[in-house]
């Protein structure tokens, strides 16, 4: 089965909703005060099915003041059908709802004609000359049929059918990264919080978790409909109602974001392109009303390019709070009311740049340049460039980025961590890594150690330079960890347990953490940890605490002045023992709860005497 949405838009009164009440059955004015005023307030959603395809009608309002939600069904819009009375024509708002589907890429349009039984011939065909000479300036919208009907007329009506049905399916460009905008929110007694919305990319499934990034909490997916139906998935352009558990209906308002954790973040502003519609101009610094999905936010718009107003260009648009954007996501703008323009989002994660860099960088998202684009970036993250968020920031799952990558010169590319460095950086690092052998020719590292000391190089680029420096004969690589080529070591083993044993006598009573004296001798962890461990079970190192680790002959000397303390004072404590030994409080602590590991110690409040 194929599913595609048809949003319905047209001026108010020119009959939408009797259409789609013709072509469905569902009559979507269904609330009282829609009734009562007799226009589509909210949101409706209806559906036709035949034997291959199911076709979702969300049909908008058509009131000026009401445009708001008009703009927050169009988004979720795979083709429109645009309803026009066939005595009236094209009005205002008419060529509004056309170029915000113009805006929108809402490609393939279908005028429908109505009330055709009160209008001649000779002004249907007015109407069909009309409409297509208007058309030829929305340059994203492609006329597939002009069909006058009458909801009077069932052949009319067959007709309009056959012809939506026979819409192609234009398969979306999936990144696989599942986002949905709730337009709807309520309770269910027995079944808890439902939200509703259109599936704009990616999958879900029954039992799966999602996340609501402006709440910072994720829920798992009771139940999924889709056209009334139980599904165990729902995906991309199906309406979806979906049942959360462990939800609150407020939680959720119009707007609200749904999608996978760790995928998405959240800003204040982004690089856009951005156009004007219907003779408005954009002005610098203007602060106007940002549509997005089905949310609603305050902007400002800063033009890269120009400083005073502009009808088209590249600009930074500001938010007063975050927005968890996707590249190429559509938006609209208007101001007083008004639809003044709008555009797609390019670089949702705004880099701090050189404004002749940054339009360098926008002209290549705007063309989808990818090369380009991670060229640019690459450059300007010397220390390691990631694509852990290309979903996001480039609209490319992580295969389709790494492929560009691959495709790239001078860059080195991390598969496995999905990072990017330029090719001077293994140049770079090569220097730091033979500076350590230099200062210290004892030095056995791994390339994991490595990656933990230097925190912006990966496992992966540090593992490539050791090897290239073993490959030039500077380094071997023994026992999974890498030593001077030019030192003789027998028992590599034993070696770094004598570094660290004399390492931990010479700290005596206030050793460093054991993390941090691998550092200090250029130790691999692994193997800093098994030397540890094995000097431990030999009784010559005691571990006090997580830690803390003293050699034997240290401890012994401090429990030998704590009993002489105790003797001469009648016991001790922290206040005490810092007056004799001027340590930091977590050696104090360690060395007093040592102390309760012998039989003729005893513990009073907080000191310690001898029994």
């Amino acid at each position: 089965m194929e599913y595609s949405i048809i949003g319905t838009a047209g001026h108010v009164d020119h009959g939408k909703t009797a259409l789609i009440t013709a072509l469905t059955g569902f009559e979507g004015d269904s609330l009282e005060e829609e009734k009562r005023r007799g226009i589509t307030i909210n949101l409706s959603f209806s559906s036709m099915q035949n034997e291959t395809k199911n076709v979702a009608f969300i049909d908008v309002p058509g009131h000026e003041k009401l445009l708001k939600n008009m703009i927050a069904g169009a988004f979720g819009f795979d083709a429109s059908l645009v309803v026009l009375d066939a005595n009236e024509g094209i009005m205002p708002q008419t060529r509004e709802h056309l170029e915000i589907l113009n805006l929108l890429h809402v490609k393939n349009i279908i005028i429908a004609l109505t009330k055709k039984d009160l209008a001649t011939s000779e002004v249907l065909e007015q109407r069909k000359y009309e409409i297509t000479e208007h058309l030829k300036s929305l340059k994203n919208l492609h006329l597939v049929e002009i069909i006058p009907v009458s909801i009077y007329e069932p052949s009319s009506i067959q007709k309009l059918k056959d012809a939506l049905f026979a819409l192609p399916v234009t398969p979306k460009k999936s990144n696989g990264l599942f986002r949905y905008y709730v337009d709807r929110s309520f309770s269910i007694a027995g079944a808890g919080t439902v939200v509703t919305g259109t599936v704009l990319d990616g999958t879900i499934k029954v039992g799966e978790k999602l996340f609501a990034p402006e709440l910072e909490k994720e829920f798992v997916i009771r139940n999924l409909q889709v056209h009334d139906h139980d599904v165990e998935s729902a995906y991309s352009s199906q309406r979806t109602a979906i049942n959360l558990q462990n939800a609150q209906k407020t939680s959720f308002e119009k707007g609200a974001l749904l999608c996978k954790k760790g995928f998405i973040r959240g800003l204040d502003c982004a690089d856009v392109w951005v156009e004007s519609i219907g003779g408005h101009t954009l002005k610098h610094n203007a602060k106007v009303i940002l549509y997005v999905g089905t949310k609603q936010v305050e902007a400002r718009i800063l033009f890269y390019e120009h400083d005073d107003k502009a009808d088209k260009g590249y600009a930074k648009l500001q938010f007063n709070h975050k927005l968890f954007l996707v590249h190429d996501e559509p938006f609209i703008i208007c101001s007083s009311g008004r639809t003044i323009g709008g555009g797609r989002v390019l670089n949702p994660i705004n880099d701090p740049m050189k404004k002749k860099v940054k339009l360098e960088l926008l002209k290549a998202l705007d063309t989808k340049d990818f090369k380009t684009t991670f060229t640019i970036l690459v450059e300007m993250h010397k220390h390691g460039f990631g694509l852990i968020s290309s979903n996001q920031r480039f609209g490319l799952n992580h295969e389709e980025a790494k492929g560009i990558a691959n495709e790239m010169s001078d860059v080195f590319v991390d598969e496995k961590g999905l990072v990017l460095y330029p090719i001077t950086m293994q140049e770079e690092l090569g220097r730091i890594v033979q500076a350590i052998y230099a200062k210290n020719a004892y030095a056995l590292l791994s390339a994991n150690s490595l990656s933990l000391k230097l925190k912006w190089a990966s496992v992966a680029l540090v593992e490539s330079v050791l090897q290239n420096l073993c490959d030039e004969g500077l380094l071997d690589f023994v026992g999974g960890i890498y030593k001077n080529a030019q030192i003789d070591i027998a028992n590599i083993e034993t070696l770094i347990e004598d570094k660290l044993y004399n390492t931990l006598l010479t700290a005596e009573f206030t050793p460093d953490a054991p993390y941090n004296i691998y550092d200090k001798l250029d130790l691999d962890r692994k193997m800093g940890d098994d030397a540890l461990k094995s000097l431990t079970r030999a009784k010559k190192v005691v571990r006090l605490e997580h830690n803390l680790f003293v050699t034997t002959i240290a401890l012994s000397a401090m429990m030998a002045h704590l009993r002489d303390i105790m003797r001469k004072e009648n016991g001790v404590d922290i206040k005490a023992f810092k007056e004799h030994f001027d340590i930091s409080r977590k050696y104090l602590v360690a060395y007093l709860d040592y102390l309760d590991n012998f039989d003729d110690v005893k513990k009073e409040g907080n000191r310690r005497v001898l029994g």
